[in-house]
């Protein structure tokens, strides 16, 4: 996928809304380091509100990839879906300018410049459109390991018996509050 490809000329736009679109798949991501999902499926949509001065980008992710259940370890598809605003601004200094800033929200590129570069802001928000805690929704499901489930019980059921006597005294204050 040819990086051009994420590269607005925004010099060139008339002020107003302008609307772009991104079918993003694993492709896209070989650039970067290695993810850890697969099959990606995404779209971006970015509206680019031109103003004199600044810009106001509203990027939408939807799509799914496929990634692995945190429980079972199973590839697992989850469904992405997220909004994120950036709000470019034109100016003199935009090297010390984005050193000062501290929302992630703003960034300034110079007045000089004539194409907004996005592809880094794609990969961020679709990785950031994944869940942090990925499990399937419901135990022993259709995307479940099955044989893991059950080592997991065993494992569980085994450490219930061999309590650590490190933790037997702290039991009397359990109930205390009650």
């Amino acid at each position: 996928m040819g990086r051009r490809e994420f590269e607005i000329p925004f010099v060139g736009l008339k002020p107003g809304v302008h609307e772009f679109n991104y079918t993003i798949n694993d492709k896209f991501f070989e650039a970067y380091q290695q993810q850890d999902f697969r099959n990606c499926e995404a779209n971006v949509k970015l509206v680019l509100d031109k103003k004199t001065g600044f810009m106001l980008l509203s990027f939408e992710v939807d799509g799914k990839v496929e990634i692995n259940c945190d429980r079972c370890g199973n590839m697992l598809p989850i469904e992405l879906w997220d909004e994120f605003k950036v709000l470019v601004k034109l100016v003199e200094e935009p090297e010390l300018m984005n050193q000062q800033e501290e929302d992630p929200d703003v960034y300034y590129i110079s007045k000089g410049e004539s194409h907004l570069h996005i592809s880094d802001w794609i990969y961020e928000f679709i990785n950031l459109s994944i869940p942090t805690q990925r499990m399937c929704k419901e135990i022993g499901g259709p995307y479940c390991n099955k044989e893991v489930l059950d080592m997991l019980e065993k494992l569980d059921i085994s450490a219930n018996k061999q309590k650590n006597p490190l933790w037997k005294g702290l039991e009397k204050f359990k109930d205390l509050d009650k």
